[in-house]
């Protein structure tokens, strides 16, 4: 009766399989497990050998059958507690080590997953499957080493602007940690001297949602629904992964962000063992305030969208990037790749020194940036903040600003702030953050040739304004293109060549390498660069 039984729950249990009934797969392999297990119970006890390992078999590929099936709804943690209890019975099972290598890879941890498919060879099932298994080792290899060395390259893919299946990424931690932050609660700190351009890390997205904008705003009903979308995604993996579920719940709601403890970045690697994370408890209203406070949009003013999810709108959670505060004077920038996000220095960086973004645009004026600041939630204590709030007491400085408010020629305003900051000794970066505020006059006396030949004599150049702003801000855009268009009118030598190679490392980063980058800056040049 009970032979009889086990027979029907297995062919239940695989037909529900096949046909791609996940959830009902697994209720019907727990039930034939449950009964697989009273069975071994019952075959010890009547010391039948032969009955107890066929049961063993049945159980072995019931689990690795459940296991794939929780794959596939996502449950990653039972999905692998399920192969190791199969593994118990046969260590060298080939359909459960490969389903558990494919697990460990899609969880980024590519040396387990490596071991797995290796001991999967062993297996003579994997004689027909040696091409795949082959294919799962390579890409294993591949991500262990991005993920050890941070040696990643777009610079193929950057030459086609960003055409096709972008390259594969991996999971990286460069010389950073987080700390408690002067400006706000905790952030993410340059454990050494890092260049322009050089990789900070890289991380894929606990859960993203994105829309087609097809060429207009985003409706607000439109954004409400994503955001729905959005946050039953991060509960519902939050709920099936106590990993997921520890992570989040290091991140700030917005309040006592002052008591909040420092995680060790060991936490954020993705070969951590699960049995490290407690089990927590899933509290839905703080992941709402966590998610409201740290989700970051895909398309901001210190991002840079690449390929094809160039044509959405897209909010995700990725946990490490949210450790970054704002600043006025940034030092980083992020690049969007599929549902990964690269983060760099866009200047150079000294040990010590926060990692930053700009959560808006920080070539605008004090009083702007105070009106965004606070649309945020929070008011900038950065040093240029600062420093301007002390200088914008005076007098002539308000003239000189309400002269721009009210149409007065860029090039006049750019000659009296230039006069002005020497008469008040500002000196080094301090130009640089007055100059980022006064923005909009350099851009439009720079961007006229007419209103360079008449003010050239007065002004300083073109390259000491943006080498002020690069250091001050780090690379923009914006900034970048006036260097470039200068160029592109009167020539350069290799001096200046140079120079905009190392802005355009800081704009995308030294995944894109020398070739690339040039590439990349004549599409900025050609108004090109709609990608």
């Amino acid at each position: 009766m009970a032979e009889e039984q086990l027979q029907q729950l297995r062919s239940k249990a695989t037909e529900l399989m096949l046909t791609e009934q996940w959830n009902e797969s697994v209720i019907a392999y727990s039930l034939f497990i449950s009964l697989c297990h009273d069975q071994i119970s019952k075959a010890q006890e009547h010391s039948d050998p032969d009955h107890l390992s066929k049961l063993r078999k049945s159980l072995c590929l019931a689990l690795s059958n459940r296991a794939e099936s929780q794959s596939r709804l996502r449950e990653f943690s039972e999905a692998l507690k399920d192969c190791d209890e199969a593994l118990k019975i046969e260590s060298t099972h080939f359909k459960t080590l490969l389903c558990k290598g494919k697990i460990l890879l899609n969880s980024n941890r590519y040396a387990m997953a490596m071991e797995c498919f290796k001991a999967a060879q062993l297996d003579p099932q994997a004689c027909g499957s040696s091409e795949s298994l082959n294919g799962y080792l390579e890409k294993c290899k591949k991500l262990e080493f991005l993920s050890r060395t941070g040696a990643f390259d777009l610079s193929d893919w950057a030459i086609c602007k960003y055409q096709g299946k972008p390259p594969e990424l991996a999971e990286y931690i460069g010389p950073i940690q987080i700390r408690k932050s002067e400006t706000s609660g905790r952030g993410l700190f340059a454990t050494k001297n890092i260049d322009s351009g050089s990789l900070l890390f890289v991380t894929k997205a606990i859960a993203i949602e994105r829309s087609i904008l097809g060429g207009e705003e985003l409706g607000e009903d439109a954004q409400l629904v994503m955001w729905k979308n959005f946050i039953d995604e991060v509960v519902n993996l939050a709920s099936k992964c106590p990993r997921i579920c520890n992570l989040i719940n290091k991140l700030s709601s917005g309040e006592d962000e002052d008591e909040l403890d420092v995680p060790d970045m060991s936490l954020f690697r993705p070969e951590i063992e699960a049995k490290s994370f407690l089990d927590e408890k899933l509290d839905k209203k703080r992941i709402l305030s966590i998610l409201d406070v740290n989700s970051l949009v895909e398309d901001a003013v210190s991002a840079k969208i690449l390929g094809k999810n160039k044509d959405y709108y897209g909010i995700g959670l990725w946990i490490l990037a949210s450790f970054i505060n704002h600043s006025c004077v940034p030092n980083a920038r992020r690049l969007h790749v599929g549902d990964h996000v690269i983060v760099h220095a866009s200047r150079d960086v000294k040990a010590g020194e926060e990692i930053t973004f700009a959560y808006f645009n920080m070539l605008s004026s004090l009083e702007k940036r105070k009106e965004m600041s606070k649309s945020w939630g929070f008011d900038c204590r950065c040093k240029r903040c600062e420093f301007e709030e002390k200088l914008f007491s005076m007098q002539e400085l308000r003239e000189i600003e309400i002269g721009l408010e009210r149409g007065m020629e860029a090039g006049g305003v750019v000659y009296r702030l230039e006069e002005g900051m020497r008469r008040w000794m500002v000196r080094g970066k301090e130009k640089g953050y007055l100059r980022a505020s006064f923005w909009a006059a350099f851009n439009e006396t720079y961007s006229s040739e007419k209103s360079v030949r008449k003010w050239s004599r007065r002004i300083p150049p073109v390259d000491s304004v943006v080498d002020s702003l690069v250091e001050a801000v780090g690379s923009d855009e914006r900034v970048v293109k006036i260097l470039l268009e200068k160029l592109k009118k009167n020539g350069g030598g290799v001096v200046e060549m140079e120079k905009a190679l190392k802005l355009g490392r800081g704009l995308y980063g030294k995944v894109v390498k020398k070739q690339a980058i040039k590439t990349l800056l004549d599409l900025i040049v050609t108004h090109e660069q709609s990608y």
